[in-house]
């Protein structure tokens, strides 16, 4: 039985021709060679067919088989590196071209096994070898990104068939193009070694140097314009620089000879540099004769930069593991996380370090790894100092697409002219200024550090939907927090904010709010409006006080009470346990602090978490420049706005009456309402006797619409009691929810729109005076900012189990700082 061949056509003296949609070999002295090559012929046996048919010299020519690639449109041909035995099969015909090369004096060898062929651009070689040089690369190695995918999926088999690997390869007009490579690595042949000179010997160290292919291949890191199919002399392909080689910018030429070098774990010298010429050599010159070296000019009346000269490869060795690398500067580092810090503003300088790591193999500084991130903080979003030059126009900017803004400056005189120093700017957008009107009455305020190059203090009010979700209202930026600051921020809000009267405002102790709240000039003094205090910085004033956390937990559940009986009970066991604990409660005013006194004013928010939540969200904001922090302030919001006006419109389309939040907790209540047992005692005006599940019996007034439970005041929303006399009458209990849990108020709430800003060249021309920022909030000193945050017992996470000391079994410490362990020894 005879073995099945497939017909190979070998075409000599001509040579590979590339176009942008083809492949093709060309020659007008071409020499065609026939062969009948058996199908289960290997890949090695090919190349010595090839070899003894063509007389080519196998002692200084290799052989490297380029395969005529389809794309997956059909239409277009990609030149496709063969190096191995393939584990699929053939059919058809096939042709071999075979370009004669008489200037091959040696091969270079790379490390390991490389992927492509290492032009030889060095001095030895004049400039005509080196374009054919760079022309047989381009053939060998830019194929391999293209040929992914369902059409291109190549395994490497040793022991299968090399023509079975070609079966579903070559269908139309595919051909096998083998060319004889000058200077090249041993990419697929696996020739003898001794017909081959022997390698340098510390070629071995050499890693794989990248491919500078396109730019989007280059994580950013080179922006030149490389067309390899127009102009091939300025591409490379396989990892080296070429002459001729041309980049977008002296900037960018920086950037590709860092990364190569980083790569090639050397380190290169600046021997000159300046507008118009580039010079780099290896830093291991002088001690190690080796010849690297690059230059480069700029092309006359462009800003592109040619390499002229070239040497290469480094034939020096490094006599240790180095753990940073020179070259990898934060210059470099800024452009590596520029991606991840747009992603997350709060990005730690250890997840730089590590990302770097994971990228570059080399464990940076913490210093070059901050200097990275500043520096890519101040590309993205601009400079600290200018920032605050820049602020009056963004904000007419933002004025210009959302009329109605609220912005208020205050800055202070200098003795330049036309110049006034930065102390405050306090602003409120459109939308929020609208949507507050259909919110509750209340507002929670707080303060958060800025943590950029200047410090400050960023203000925030807060308001809360129907939903219980928070409701950005207020922002300011201030020099720090004191009682001029407070009050003036409380005054922009009476001011340009809101009107409303009987507003419930929550907040920490702080004397400055403390002091705003009860100026009557201000206008958010009782009965205009009604102050609160956090019951977690009230409970951790309290635990800084007297350091017991049985009281604390007890002064929390007399704050949370909803009636004055449980708060007295909590409040007579924390005198029997401390009588100076009681004392010190007793001289703050309960309506401050318990529910059960509060009124109805804080619908049953003790807390400014709805403030603390947004500092939250603009952690990492607070580290870029200030306009950076307005912007995002708008963006912000404006996501909020979008995401709850079309939960409010679906919720309307559907004739929900109201809230997700609501429902939930009625629905609850009412489960609740059937095991009750009901006294009627005046249906006129639906006073009824309500005995719970408990055995506790509470008082409920249809008519005025209360229970001595005291729930349906503090929230807003009818108590179970009330549920379960309303079913006994058949009256309608919705209509003992307020007006704010509504789906309408809840939509009106979010229904205001933002507008998208223009662009900048479109923004209004600022013609007021220069506003620079203050030298008294300036950072001085490098390294992180240093928090300034009063840490107290909140700080602490709680269920943490704190440290006992060995010696006296006490909390909070360890033998070593135990104050009795000299007694105990």
């Amino acid at each position: 039985m005879s073995v099945p061949t497939i017909p190979v056509t070998c075409y000599y003296n001509g040579q590979i021709s590339r176009s942008e949609i083809d492949v093709k070999y060309e020659g007008s002295e071409t020499v065609i060679k026939p062969l009948e090559v058996p199908i289960e012929c290997t890949f090695q046996e090919l190349i010595d067919m090839i070899y003894l048919k063509t007389t080519i010299d196998k002692r200084r020519f290799k052989l490297v088989l380029i395969c005529k690639y389809p794309l997956r449109s059909g239409k277009k041909f990609q030149p496709y590196p063969v190096r191995d035995d393939m584990n699929q099969s053939v059919g058809g015909h096939a042709n071999i071209f075979v370009r004669d090369n008489s200037n091959v004096a040696q091969f270079d060898y790379g490390c390991g096994p490389s992927s492509g062929p290492v032009p030889d651009t060095g001095p030895n070689g004049d400039d005509e070898d080196n374009a054919d040089e760079e022309r047989n690369d381009e053939y060998g190695e830019d194929v391999d990104d293209e040929c992914d995918g369902d059409d291109g999926d190549v395994e490497v088999d040793r022991q299968a068939s090399f023509f079975r690997a070609f079966n579903q390869v070559l269908e139309n007009e595919q051909g096998i193009y083998v060319s004889t490579q000058a200077p090249s690595c041993d990419v697929s042949n696996h020739p003898d070694d001794e017909t081959l000179d022997e390698p340098s010997p510390v070629a071995y160290h050499l890693p794989q140097t990248p491919h500078f292919q396109h730019v989007e291949n280059l994580h950013n890191a080179v922006a030149s314009s490389w067309t390899p199919w127009v102009e091939p002399t300025t591409a490379n392909y396989s990892g080296e620089f070429v002459i001729g080689q041309v980049f977008n910018s002296k900037s960018d030429l920086q950037e590709a000879a860092k990364i190569y070098s980083i790569k090639a774990h050397q380190e290169y010298v600046v021997v000159a540099s300046s507008k118009k010429l580039l010079v780099l050599r290896c830093k291991k010159a002088e001690e190690c004769q080796c010849q690297w070296k690059l230059r480069a000019m700029v092309i006359k009346d462009t800003s592109l930069f040619v390499i002229n000269k070239y040497t290469r490869p480094h034939t020096c060795v490094n006599p240790c593991l180095n753990r940073d690398h020179h070259q990898l500067d934060s210059q470099l580092v800024s452009t590596h996380i520029k991606a991840l810090i747009q992603a997350q503003f709060s990005l730690s300088t250890a997840a730089i370090q590590a990302s770097v790591m994971e990228k570059w193999g080399y464990q940076i500084s913490y210093k070059k790894a901050l200097d990275g991130k500043h520096k890519a903080i101040r590309q993205l979003y601009g400079d600290f100092s200018q920032s605050y030059t820049e602020l009056p126009r963004l904000f007419l900017g933002i004025e210009q697409a959302n009329p109605g803004c609220a912005v208020v400056w205050k800055t202070c005189e200098t003795n330049m002219p036309n110049t006034e120093i930065f102390e405050r700017v306090f602003w409120s957008f459109k939308p929020s200024i609208e949507g507050f009107q259909h919110c509750r009455p209340v507002m929670s305020i707080d303060g958060t550090h800025l943590y950029g190059k200047y410090k400050g203090k960023l203000l925030i009010a807060m308001g809360c939907d129907g939903n219980n979700q928070l409701f950005p209202l207020t922002f300011a930026i201030t020099e720090g927090e004191n009682t001029d600051n407070w009050g003036w921020f409380l005054a922009c809000i009476r001011n340009e904010v809101t009107q409303r009267a009987g507003i419930c405002v929550i907040s920490d102790r702080h004397p400055g709010i403390m002091a705003a709240m009860v100026d009557p000039y201000l206008g958010w003094a009782t009965p205009f409006a009604y102050h609160r205090i956090c019951m977690r910085h009230f409970a951790s004033n309290f635990m800084t006080r007297f350091k017991d956390k049985i009281l604390k937990n007890l002064v929390c559940r007399a704050a949370l009470a909803s009636t004055e009986r449980k708060f007295k009970k909590h409040m007579n066991t924390i005198g029997r346990i401390n009588s100076k604990a009681l004392q010190w409660l007793e001289a703050v005013p309960f309506q401050l602090w318990a529910l059960s006194h509060d009124g109805g004013r804080r619908y049953g928010l003790m807390t400014t978490n709805i403030s603390e939540v947004f500092n939250s969200v603009l952690k990492g904001a607070r580290s870029l420049p200030v306009t950076a922090l307005v912007q995002l302030t708008f963006f912000r919001l404006n996501s909020y706005f979008v995401a709850r006006r079309e939960v409010g419109a679906n919720r309307l389309a559907s004739s929900e009456q109201f809230t997700p939040y609501v429902d939930a907790q009625i629905q609850g209540r009412v489960v609740k309402a059937g095991s009750m047992e009901i006294v009627l005692y005046d249906h006129v005006k639906g006073l009824f006797h309500v005995k719970s599940r408990s055995g506790r019996t509470h008082r409920v007034n249809l008519h005025e619409k209360t229970c001595t439970c005291v729930k349906t005041l503090i929230y807003g929303f009818p108590c179970s009691h009330i549920i379960s006399a309303c079913q006994h009458r058949c009256v309608d209990f919705r209509l003992f929810v307020e007006d704010y849990y509504t789906t309408k108020s809840y939509y009106d709430t979010w229904a205001p729109i933002f507008h998208p800003i223009f662009n900048e060249d479109e923004w209004p021309l600022y013609d007021g005076t220069v506003i620079l920022p203050p030298d008294s909030m300036r950072r001085f000193g490098s390294g992180s900012p240093k928090s300034t945050r009063l840490h107290n017992e909140m700080d602490v996470r709680e269920g943490k189990t704190l440290i006992t000391c060995g010696l006296c079994k006490q909390l909070g410490h360890n033998r070593r700082s135990c104050k009795n362990r000299n007694q105990a020894q």
